[in-house]
């Protein structure tokens, strides 16, 4: 049956929470995510991705929760589903000295593949991520982009109906990323779910679905169209000649709680109760006698990112013993 026909989420967890001593690297993340979709995890360094991630595929004993992946509970099951998964690390985890030929045929032994789909499934993986002409090339003297794809590659074989991704784009070219994300959208097509870590805005716009992490805390979760739409802020861009003039105008203001410089404009984010916020801004520059046109703008992710994240951590500190791994 594929990926597509089976019912339920692909993953669906509630309360899950890991512990190291007195931290607390995820804080009860509960979560439900579609079959045949991409589904990323945002947030800064430390947020309780990768964490979360090992606790899934059943690397990681979760110290409160459960998770059901696949139909199999976790970490109870994790061998029955250790065959259904694909993991892609951060760091090139393949061997440096030995060829890709030999990379994928190491793996595709290790996944139980017998010798005439060994075979044929290599070919296939070759073709499809553009590695013929490598076959023979030592994994250690790739490109990140060609060792991206050789990861990729291996991590397929067995044709898993969850891939998991753990920043798989962190050491390569905007170009590679791209195509990278191409391959992704081929594989959904064919029913895999994926579930991506990323810290990359334009790469978490291309989820299916989001949850933005802080502090191991699920703060944010969506498609990205609704995290914008949803935004606790008030967006406001200012454009003016004399931009740092405009920066030091609207500083130190209480209903501004994030300002960022873009060229030659001014992009921040004011409490959404806050009444007349054009004109608000335009009080301000008026005072300091800088001219600048003031204007509301839609959000952009990083917008939902600086809200979700910083708005939350400034009124919401976490509590003594609480941090990220």
């Amino acid at each position: 049956m594929s990926a597509r026909a089976e019912s339920g989420p692909a993953i669906s967890a509630r309360n899950l929470t890991r512990r190291f001593g007195k931290l607390v690297a995820v804080d009860h993340v509960s979560l439900d995510i579609p079959r045949a979709t991409i589904y990323g995890f945002l947030g800064p360094n430390g947020s309780g991705k990768s964490t979360t991630i090992r606790m899934l595929c059943g690397l990681l004993r979760p110290s409160e929760g459960e998770c059901v992946v696949l139909g199999h509970p976790v970490p109870r099951e994790a061998e029955q589903l250790r065959m259904k998964i694909g993991y892609m690390t951060q760091r090139f985890s393949l061997w440096e000295d030995l060829t890709v030929q030999e990379n994928l045929d190491f793996m595709a032994r290790i996944f139980g593949l017998d010798r005439s789909v060994r075979a044929a499934r290599i070919e296939e993986r070759l073709r499809q991520y553009h590695l013929e002409d490598r076959r023979t090339q030592r994994a250690g003297t790739m490109s990140g982009g060609q060792k991206q794809r050789l990861a990729l590659a291996a991590a397929t074989l067995h044709e898993p109906e969850l891939l998991l991704l753990d920043e798989p784009t962190s050491a390569v070219d905007p170009q590679s990323r791209r195509d990278f994300w191409e391959s992704l959208f081929e594989l959904v097509d064919c029913g895999t779910t994926i579930l991506v870590s990323t810290h990359y805005m334009d790469e978490a716009e291309r989820c299916h679905g989001l949850a933005i992490l802080d502090r191991g805390r699920l703060v944010a979760e969506g498609s990205p169209r609704r995290l914008m739409d949803s935004i606790d802020a008030i967006v406001i861009e200012i454009e003016a000649d004399d931009v740092r003039a405009a920066r030091h105008a609207i500083d130190g203001q209480d209903f501004i709680k994030s300002v960022a410089q873009l060229g030659n404009r001014l992009h921040a984010l004011l409490d959404p109760q806050r009444a007349d916020p054009e004109g608000s801004i335009r009080a301000l520059l008026d005072q300091h006698r800088v001219q600048g046109k003031v204007e509301r703008v839609r959000a952009s992710l990083e917008d939902v990112f600086v809200a979700s994240t910083r708005f939350k951590a400034d009124g919401d500190a976490a509590p003594t013993g609480r941090a990220v791994a």
